[in-house]
């Protein structure tokens, strides 16, 4: 993992708020570094520098809320699906369209070699310019994008090739045309028939994982979230403007919503957190790229071992579980609820929140 924050492109052309002492050690670091290069600095200084740039790094990141993760997931400047695709795959072969209405650009589907191993890669793309964002509805998905990326799976399944699925979505896009065409039919019939395709599975969330939306493309047989990502039942905005009318209190619907990877480690809804570069992705993707790809390779290997029966029945029973945890009113201790004899309902996370004051 990278422990040298680069300054080369100059400082973080956006800062989050509790960046913005790092901003000025980075821009004293780099005026030190610009003298250096015209040989009139002390090489001492620097290295200095850069340990107290590191040093308020770790003290800053290491004391993040809840939304200070949601706003660190969706840096602009934090890795994308097509820049993880750059910097880990070889030979990327996208394919297109899901048979029925069109091609969904939030939604990137296509063949692919991981560390020489050949993959399917299925992932939602956001954008990083306006003309991309555009293109893309900002990585939320249609029904059509769903229906592609099932459709990509299928085809990865008879062939015996392993599914890989990065996840960056703040949710399924809920407009009136998404409903038209069968947003909410597309994702069950997802969960459906993902639960049991008979092949190695793996996914990981590498910004935000929204609602349906994530869930649409992450059930696999082993799933991480990287370590400034978050995976919840429904955006902080969205859960704020439901339970009290406005979206202000995102911030506090973060906290209750649990979402942050430790959370979601604790309460048994991922099997690992994907360790970030010093700063967060933004600072070193090609930090980031590295780590997200050792994980990929371990867990390709870990799910290929057992008999596809046995993988199967795993996925489904992780699949079930889903929903099954749920916070005291206290908040510090997580419990599971299990159905017998009857099938679990919708996915229900609930978590105590104090009445609106």
């Amino acid at each position: 993992m990278s422990t040298q924050p680069s300054t080369k492109n100059g400082p973080q052309p956006y800062l989050l708020d509790f960046e913005r002492p790092i901003n000025v050690i980075e821009q004293e670091l780099l005026r030190l570094e610009a003298a250096a290069a015209d040989g009139g600095s002390d090489f001492s200084a620097i290295e200095k520098k850069r340990a107290e740039l590191n040093e308020a790094l770790r003290q800053v990141y290491g004391k993040l809320t809840a939304w200070d993760h949601v706003l660190v997931s969706r840096h602009p400047r934090r890795p994308l699906l097509r820049d993880y695709l750059r910097l880990i795959t070889e030979d990327f072969y996208e394919l297109h369209g899901d048979k029925v209405y069109g091609d969904d650009r939030a939604m990137v589907c296509g063949f692919a070699r991981i560390a020489r191993q050949r993959v399917m890669i299925i992932g939602h793309q956001k954008g990083r310019d306006t003309r991309e964002k555009i293109e893309a509805n900002f990585g939320c998905a249609h029904p059509e994008g769903y229906r592609k990326a099932l459709k990509k799976m299928q085809l990865a399944a008879k062939f015996k090739v392993p599914i890989v699925c990065l996840i960056d979505t703040p949710g399924a896009y809920p407009g009136i045309g998404a409903e038209e065409r069968g947003i909410a039919h597309a994702i069950a019939v997802n969960l459906m028939e993902l639960s049991r395709l008979p092949v190695p599975m793996v996914a990981a969330v590498i910004g935000e994982g929204g609602s349906g939306g994530a869930l649409g493309i992450a059930v696999a047989d082993q799933v991480a979230v990287m370590e400034y990502a978050y995976y919840s039942v429904i955006s902080p905005e969205g859960c704020a403007a439901i339970l009290w009318k406005t979206g202000e209190q995102a911030p506090r619907a973060a906290e209750a919503l649990r979402l942050t990877p430790g959370h979601l480690k604790e309460l048994g809804l991922i099997d690992a957190v994907i360790p970030e570069p010093l700063g967060a992705a933004h600072r070193d993707p090609v930090g980031a790229a590295r780590n997200l790809e050792a994980w990929i390779i371990q867990a390709l290997r870990e799910v290929r071992r057992p008999r596809i029966e046995t993988l199967l029945r795993r996925r489904y029973e992780r699949l079930r579980k889903l929903g099954s945890a749920f916070t005291t009113k206290s908040g510090m201790e997580a419990k599971t609820v299990r159905s017998r004899g009857r099938r679990l309902g919708a996915s229900r996370h609930v978590a105590a929140l104090d009445s609106p004051s």
